[in-house]
């Protein structure tokens, strides 16, 4: 896909897929890409990156180049060696209060940076937590919305489990979303394989 060479699926959603790639200078990249693209689709991948690029790298993955005008839509950024977190505790025994001090204080630390870049995350769960090599990596903006921007109210767009009451019904909501999606499911205190999580709003 462009200059980048695909070498396995990472993951796949209703708007596209990511896969896993390698520049031509052999470095390892993760390329979100669309696998259709309707009206709007465009946009909001244009916003996405927008707010994404907006953010700290050392607590997200950095946007190394995208294509958004193309037939094919995709974004490369840099690849996170590492589990989300909703899969490094479904694999394992529920870490214990000192395995969890870390990642609990390192998205706390990456939620200030987003939110002093002026971007409320609006979708944070463990799938979206990446515990890389240095430290937790928050992805996936994109329902993102920067607070000084506008975003339209309507439909509650995320995930379920991990929303405030102000997202149910509509609102946009400010940087409080967030801190709610971090404690929604207390670190300390991580569910185990099997229990059901996936539930989520008409937007994703």
């Amino acid at each position: 896909m462009g200059t980048f060479y695909l070498d396995g699926r990472l993951g796949a959603g209703g708007q596209g897929v990511v896969d896993e790639g390698y520049g031509v200078d052999g470095r390892r990249v993760a390329v979100k890409a669309l696998h259709r693209v309707e009206d709007g689709d465009r946009d909001r991948l244009r916003k996405e990156v927008q707010a994404w690029r907006r953010v700290a790298p050392f607590c997200t993955t950095e946007v190394l180049h995208c294509d958004l005008d193309g037939s094919v839509p995709f974004v490369v950024s840099e690849y996170v060696a590492g589990p989300d977190l909703r899969r490094a505790v479904s694999h394992d025994e529920p870490y214990g209060p000192e395995e969890l001090r870390r990642p609990a204080i390192g998205v706390a630390t990456a939620l200030v940076a987003i939110h002093r870049a002026g971007v409320v995350h609006r979708d944070l769960k463990p799938e979206n937590i990446l515990l890389g090599p240095d430290g937790p990596r928050v992805i996936d903006f994109g329902i993102a919305r920067i607070m000084e921007g506008t975003a339209t109210a309507g439909l509650p767009m995320g995930t379920l489990r991990y929303m405030p009451p102000e997202r149910y019904r509509g609102e946009n909501g400010d940087a409080k979303v967030d801190v709610w999606g971090w404690g929604r499911r207390p670190p300390s205190t991580p569910r185990r394989a099997g229990t059901p999580s996936t539930a989520t709003a008409p937007g994703r």
